[in-house]
């Protein structure tokens, strides 16, 4: 197992964007763990369903490893962190570099245009929209510049609103039908262009 001081973690450069233009979805983090970025892979931790999550609400048709976190790519999702700044817990960040981190990520949403921005933890909702009146998971009427906008629990261990897997699970497999349902759409529409042309 790596093992890194928490000294090594402030010399590591942060975790990169891992983003190309108009994917499916754009997942938003809040920022990496001291975990992750020592090691150098998103949600690297044994005790966070991330990569599960992913699968088996049918985001990804399989499992993927930390390791292969470039792979989502392939599949038509991004990976973001609102801050870069690595911390043990989130409530380490300050609301300045929140409030920074969104400006950086709305700029990327801007620039690469995915359909869906999923923000990856209920905090993360007032930070993107202060004054937004719909708490909670699942998809949201406001929008970042076009993308559509969904909230999704925090897959991390430590979050007591949601606990164990299967609570969780339920609000990931809806953005997987709604991103499914855009899809068959966009299909449709080709063929009725193609048919009528």
């Amino acid at each position: 197992m790596l093992r890194m001081s928490p000294d090594s973690y402030e010399k590591r450069p942060p975790l990169g964007d891992l983003i190309a233009p108009r994917l499916r979805v754009l997942i938003v983090a809040i920022n990496p763990s001291t975990r992750s970025a020592g090691i150098g892979y998103s949600f690297s931790s044994p005790s966070n369903p991330f990569w599960r999550l992913l699968h088996e609400s049918g985001l990804t048709p399989v499992q993927l490893q930390p390791c292969e976190e470039h792979r989502l790519l392939d599949h038509g999702i991004g990976l973001v962190s609102t801050v870069l700044r690595p911390t043990a817990a989130a409530a380490e960040l300050t609301s300045a570099e929140r409030r920074a981190g969104a400006a950086r990520v709305r700029g990327l949403v801007e620039h690469h245009k995915p359909q869906v921005v999923a923000l990856l933890g209920l905090t993360l909702y007032p930070v993107f929209f202060p004054s937004g009146d719909s708490p909670g998971p699942g998809l949201k009427t406001e929008r970042i510049h076009d993308a559509e906008v969904y909230v999704l629990p925090n897959p991390s261990g430590r979050n007591r609103a949601y606990p164990g897997f299967e609570p969780k699970l339920v609000w990931y497999r809806p953005l997987a039908h709604h991103l499914q349902r855009g899809a068959d759409r966009g299909v449709a529409s080709e063929q009725s262009t193609k048919s009528s042309g």
